[in-house]
């Protein structure tokens, strides 16, 4: 059998970044990617934000992260030469109790190190953004938006000019954890073995983890599919910020945000679904969107959205759960050294990429001489 020193298991943009900084560490890195492309999942369906690290619990891996990949992402972006924009969004709240809550929200951010955050009165909420309806709101200036698919391709291309190879077209049928290497089967038979395997694969890591003989079955967690919708607007949009209501339960409610050519959309909600492969937007959820968007955009006009496409959230905790945290499991937890599992690496995931991939790179560093 082949042997390699580290296989990543997903093309993502997570999984990218994990072999990026693996390879960049002078290891021989294989990525295996089931599909013909890079980030053609979770990747290549969201909203392309740059996230500051506002919302999430303190001292959790979600906001360490968020807020290191936020700083490393525009760098690197900056030095590659990938376009993006710090364009900014505001955050905001209509009504006393929404106010209320808007303060809880910038009390957290600080806590997680986002120090930049500006509150707004409606006035000065208004002078930013004339269209805007709303009673305070917070102006978060250093989150923005990037084109993904040239930051996966420039990730890409660090990995091969570090020797690294993605292979398309390989799907992972299962691995055997072995005190030395781990044994991998590939869905044409094809066998090879490593010393390293990080499970990256997104909406199907928990399932893929299933067929890791040796894993126990009590170190991973159950999938399920949260899908986002999104709605993309007619015309041209009158924001030159995001816009983003206070956040609901699973998500962040819906938001406007822009794309680099200055195209708007809505989105994302939140719909419980049972399949990762229901991405089908129903048009008539256009009704729902009308009414959320026109809390804070009340111009916006009939017949003004459009379904545009829909995303899943690779959650690890369900309905009326408390959101979980991002995971990402070494030895010390499932006891088999050389593998990690990535799970629940839902947003902000492209914002937390670069971290991602460095503190699994630590945690190797942990378990091995590498």
């Amino acid at each position: 059998m082949a042997h390699v020193d580290c296989v990543v298991i997903g093309a993502g943009v997570v999984g990218l970044a994990v072999a990026r900084s693996l390879a960049l560490a002078a290891r021989e890195v294989f990525v295996l990617e089931a599909a013909g492309a890079i980030g053609t999942a979770t990747s290549s369906r969201n909203s392309e934000v740059i996230h500051a690290g506002i919302y999430y619990k303190p001292e959790s891996l979600k906001a360490q992260l968020c807020v290191a990949g936020n700083k490393m992402l525009y760098a690197y972006c900056e030095a590659r030469g990938i376009a993006h924009r710090r364009c900014g969004k505001l955050i905001v709240a209509s009504g006393q109790q929404q106010a209320d809550k808007l303060v809880s929200i910038e009390a957290s951010a600080r806590s997680n190190g986002v120090a930049d955050l500006v509150w707004l009165d409606r006035h000065a909420a208004l002078q930013l953004e004339p269209q805007l309806v709303c009673d305070a709101a917070l102006l978060s200036p250093s989150t923005g938006i990037v084109d993904s698919h040239a930051l996966m391709q420039a990730f890409q291309a660090d990995i091969e000019n570090s020797g690294g190879t993605v292979v398309l077209h390989s799907s992972l049928m299962g691995a055997k954890l072995a005190p030395s290497d781990i044994e991998l089967t590939m869905k044409d038979g094809t066998r090879l073995t490593c010393k390293v395997l990080v499970n990256a694969a997104g909406l199907w890591a928990p399932a893929l983890a299933h067929h890791f003989s040796g894993l126990s079955p009590e170190h991973i967690p159950t999938a399920f599919y949260a899908k986002g919708n999104y709605f993309s607007l007619m015309g041209k949009a009158p924001f030159r910020h995001l816009i983003y209501p206070i956040p609901e339960e699973a998500g962040l409610g819906v938001h406007l945000t822009l794309d680099l050519g200055g195209q708007a959309k809505f989105g994302p909600d939140v719909q419980w679904v049972d399949s990762a492969d229901d991405l089908v937007v129903d048009a008539a959820r256009a009704d729902a969107f009308y009414a959320e968007v026109r809390k804070y955009w009340p111009a916006l006009q009939d017949g003004a959205l459009q379904p545009a496409f829909a995303g899943m959230r690779p959650k690890i905790s369900g309905p009326n759960e408390a959101v979980a945290d991002f995971v990402i499991q070494g030895a010390s937890v499932h006891g088999h050294a050389g593998l990690i599992n990535l799970f629940g690496i839902e947003s902000p995931g492209l914002t937390s990429s670069l971290a991602i991939g460095e503190a699994v790179l630590k945690l190797l560093k942990q378990q091995f001489s590498l």
